[in-house]
């Protein structure tokens, strides 16, 4: 290989991990926006569930050893199809329940 070629490879795949890096930020944004709208009236900024609505609903705290023990899979139908008094939200893509999955996680690290 030639010099040009490499820095033409290089590029490439600097550019690779630029568009990466900025999916997956555009994902965690897009995550917090859905977590705003459709989740922090009852759990919060912070995931604890200590809102007025929280409280009166009984939801969850994120950081929760309970909440965190449950498989993605639980997690997931959860958000899609409801659990106790927590609505469905069936008009959330498949990706977006993913991004919730992910995001709900994060509380985790954050306690």
């Amino acid at each position: 290989m030639n010099k040009s070629m490499l820095s033409t490879m290089a590029f490439g795949l600097a550019l690779t991990v630029v568009s990466l890096a900025a999916s997956s930020a555009k994902a965690d944004n897009t995550a917090e926006a859905t977590y705003k709208a459709k989740c922090q009236m009852c759990h919060g900024s912070d995931g604890k569930g200590e809102t007025p609505t929280g409280k009166a609903m009984k939801a969850k705290d994120f950081a929760s050893e309970d909440v965190q023990k449950m498989s993605d899979a639980d997690l997931s139908a959860g958000i899609s199809a409801g659990k106790g008094k927590m609505p469905a939200f069936k008009t959330l893509t498949p990706e977006q329940v993913k991004d919730l999955v992910a995001y709900v996680r994060a509380f985790a690290k954050k306690k």
